[in-house]
């Protein structure tokens, strides 16, 4: 592993305060949290709890109304290169006229400049994200002929091609078949591996200590946020969904 990926797992992200409104009803209350790179992190709450709110304002697709997000010691003003957004599939106009190839081009945007044309360093990331994805096949391909987990990997090349250090992923299992799901397991492996940190909006409580390292639990104001360990057990649960319905979710739970 290189000194720089080691640097990275020495890296965070702080939220402070933070409070994002939708026309002037707040929809996040002064949430506050840290979580580190080289982690995966879920989550998680009931619908309308501002889980994919949370995503959207760290990747600055929202404004912030208060408080502060941060990143290595810097803090972050809208939208960075260092954050990369996976939407949730049924927010995607899978009806626009791109190829996958044009799709995962978009994620080099945000390393451009104004004066800088797309080069061959950015062909290469593309071509590696593609490689990644297992879509160099499929490259030419208009995106509305692709299955839905075709459609997942297309954007989660998107991400990895712009080289990103946070990956925000917006209920990425949603709808994807087994084969999909296990290939984005892999993937979400292989980036904490690489030193990146991974937040995931997510629903299946089942598989939360499979998959993650961290918990935030959310339900308009942070309910709490630590290690799966320490914080995914059935009184948090229960605080943050409103009712016992864990008794079928028992095993993994911190108890």
């Amino acid at each position: 592993m290189s000194e720089k990926t080691n640097n990275f797992h020495r890296h965070s992200m702080q939220v402070s305060d933070l409070t994002v409104s939708y026309r002037r009803i707040p929809a996040l209350h002064h949430l506050s949290f840290s979580v580190d790179c080289g982690q995966c992190v879920a989550v998680l709450g009931p619908n309308g709890a501002g889980k994919s709110t949370l995503l959207k304002a760290l990747a600055g697709l929202l404004p912030v109304e208060g408080g502060r997000i941060s990143f290595h010691g810097r803090e972050v003003h809208g939208a960075s290169k260092e954050f990369a957004y996976l939407p949730q599939r049924e927010m995607v106009d899978w009806d626009f006229p791109t190829t996958v190839r044009g799709v995962v081009e978009m994620g080099r945007y945000l390393q451009l400049r104004w004066w800088r044309k797309f080069g061959k360093g950015d062909q290469m990331a593309v071509d590696r994200a593609l490689e990644a994805m297992q879509l160099t096949p499929l490259e030419g391909r208009q995106i509305s002929a692709l299955s839905g987990g075709q459609q997942q990997r297309v954007f989660l090349a998107r991400a990895l091609a712009q080289e990103a250090h946070v990956f925000l992923l917006d209920e990425p299992f949603a709808g994807l078949d087994q084969p999909s799901q296990e290939a984005l397991k892999g993937l979400m492996k292989m980036l904490k591996a690489e030193g990146k940190l991974v937040m995931v909006s997510h629903h299946d409580l089942s598989s939360v200590a499979e998959l993650f390292d961290q918990v935030i639990l959310l339900n308009g104001e942070l309910i709490a946020a630590g290690s799966v360990e320490a914080v995914f057990n059935s009184e948090n649960l229960e605080r943050t969904y409103g009712t016992r319905v864990f008794s079928g979710v028992s095993h993994g739970l911190a108890v």
